[in-house]
């Protein structure tokens, strides 16, 4: 349905007469009452999208009266990387007065739109980590939740977006290896429809490039533990002399096998993460991963959501450069 255009911005009341229904039942469909029949309810999103109007923040601050509290979604709350940039959010949060309220997708991509919604209509604003939806849902989304941030996703500067560097920050850590001799290296892939996943992809297809001679195994492995504690069999047969893992939960889980199967950490094989997670300097031996300084990441998530609502919005990306973080769980190639 193409949008109409008008000379003024659409309001609540041009919805209704468009309807044909009430301004109070506009607004239950707006904010997601499920009491509403769906017949009325699809004349009222129809109405929406026809006349292209857009909630305002304002007028829902002023009906509903500010809450002093943000919104945020996470994809996955067992993902200590998420904690970090959580907690750097937090205190600057709290800094400033706020509350925030937190919820975890579990990973159910098809049922995160209507996650985000329910928490943003509860708060004055949200943060989105790392999405898993489509970039297309996600573009339609924006203008319904703003004031937001996207964190590790871009939004064609529709919202504020603040992200880590993956692609140059995976190309370090071949490197890394490269550098110690290794010719054969194993990336153990994180969610296949994670943004972060395809920008590593990116990255060491760089490298590939740049080094014909060295060949990167793509093994399907996971975000999670246990996704690297049960990669060994796969990463096994390809007979690669370093791993690279999409982050430091599956690396630590990796390592966890590998003391159990007796194989030498980095004398058989070398091992490197992504993240910087506490867990990563303590484990045995400690871990060569990426830091990106992520409480740092959750500070500015903070400031540039609070300059929306302040409406000072830049929504110019910003984007935090990884520095490799040599430990002694990689070494020179057997």
């Amino acid at each position: 349905m193409a949008t109409k255009r008008t000379s003024r911005e659409a309001t609540i009341s041009d919805i209704a007469a468009a309807a044909g229904v009430s301004k109070a039942t506009v607004s239950r469909v707006m904010n997601g009452v499920v009491t509403v029949n769906e017949e009325i309810a699809q004349r009222v999103r129809a109405a929406v999208a026809e006349l292209g109007y857009s909630p305002s923040a304002t007028a829902r601050s002023l009906s509903l009266g500010e809450s002093r509290t943000v919104g945020v979604v996470v994809p996955d709350l067992a993902n200590p990387m998420f904690h970090q940039v959580l907690h750097g959010l937090n205190r600057a949060a709290e800094r400033d007065g706020y509350r925030v309220l937190v919820a975890d997708t579990q990973e159910h991509s098809d049922a995160e739109s209507e996650t985000v919604l329910d928490i943003r209509n509860r708060t004055d604003a949200i943060a989105l980590f790392a999405p898993r939806m489509s970039r297309e849902k996600l573009l339609e989304l924006l203008p319904n939740i703003s004031p937001v941030v996207v964190f590790n996703r871009t939004t064609g500067k529709r919202a504020g977006a603040v992200l880590i560097d993956y692609a140059d920050g995976i190309g370090q850590v071949a490197r890394h290896l490269i550098a110690l001799g290794h010719t054969r290296i194993a990336y153990l892939a994180g969610p296949p429809q994670a943004r972060s996943n395809m920008a590593r992809q990116d990255g060491l297809d760089l490298v590939s490039e740049e080094h014909p001679d060295v060949e990167i195994v793509n093994v399907p492995c996971g975000s999670s533990f246990e996704d690297g504690y049960d990669a060994w069999p796969a990463v096994s047969e390809t007979r690669a002399t370093g791993v690279i893992a999409f982050n430091d939960v599956v690396a630590l889980g990796f390592l966890g096998r590998l003391s159990e199967e007796g194989v030498r950490v980095p004398e058989d094989l070398s091992v490197s993460g992504f993240d910087d997670i506490p867990f990563s300097r303590y484990s045995s031996p400690s871990l060569t991963t990426m830091t990106a300084r992520l409480g740092d990441v959750g500070e500015r998530i903070w400031t540039t959501l609070l300059a929306q609502m302040r409406g000072e919005a830049d929504l110019e990306p910003t984007m935090f450069a990884p520095e490799l973080a040599a430990r002694s769980s990689t070494g020179p190639r057997p």
